[in-house]
């Protein structure tokens, strides 16, 4: 009794497969956080993030040019009033005043660049007359995915997510892929429309195993 259901999926994304191989799929990714770089004090913590993402950053299934930024996120546990942060490695350096996100409880910072850091961040943060220099360390191993790697997980495992997205054989779809660290490293990878739908997964971030997956309409 499932045998036409199984012909029918494959009927609807044969096209779409074989369009489309890894390496297409890759060039569909609008926003790629691909390394988070984390150090902490006894009064703050930092979280030095590689972003690559569209401008403008539009959830519209279509891929823009695309920017390569570095996000700095500053969590203070001591009430301080303010911070400025910078920012060196290789030859790339940077850094300036931060803002607040009040929804966060954050200070925040960002600056584009062209080049990400490797393996470790020098940072120079500065409160007032007060000054510490620390080094932020990557979150990655060995064994985490790519970000490419990633997305090629969750399409083994779900590539029948896609079928909502696909118009005569033809994906109409943008992926957003994301480093996430927890106790251990994750990656949320996310399809979306061209009206907003978003179809998410939570994965491992080694192995790649779908932990949680969620539909999100449009509003």
């Amino acid at each position: 009794m499932k045998r036409p259901k199984i012909i029918l999926l494959l009927a609807i994304l044969f096209p779409v497969l074989t369009a489309c191989d890894g390496d297409d799929f890759s060039s569909r990714i609008s926003e790629a956080r691909s390394d988070l770089f984390y150090a902490q004090t006894d009064e703050f913590s930092v979280t030095f993030s590689c972003v690559t993402r569209e401008q403008p950053h539009l959830s519209d299934g279509i891929v823009g040019e695309k920017q390569s930024l570095v996000e700095i996120s500053l969590r203070d546990f001591s009430s301080a009033d303010g911070y400025r942060i910078f920012f060196s490695y290789g030859e790339t350096e940077g850094g300036g005043e931060t803002s607040f996100h009040t929804v966060k409880n954050e200070y925040y910072y960002e600056q584009s660049v062209k080049e990400f850091p490797t393996s470790t961040v020098d940072l120079r943060i500065e409160c007032g007359e007060h000054v510490r220099e620390i080094t932020a360390t990557s979150v990655k191993n060995e064994n985490t995915l790519s970000i490419e790697g990633a997305l090629e997980k969750m399409l083994e495992q779900r590539d029948e997510a896609l079928i909502p997205f696909t118009e005569d054989g033809e994906l109409h779809a943008e992926f957003y892929v994301r480093l996430l660290r927890r106790e251990k490293n994750y990656y949320y990878v996310a399809i979306v429309g061209k009206n907003g739908n978003t179809h998410s997964f939570l994965l491992d971030g080694e192995s790649g195993e779908i932990l949680a997956e969620r539909e999100h309409p449009s509003v």
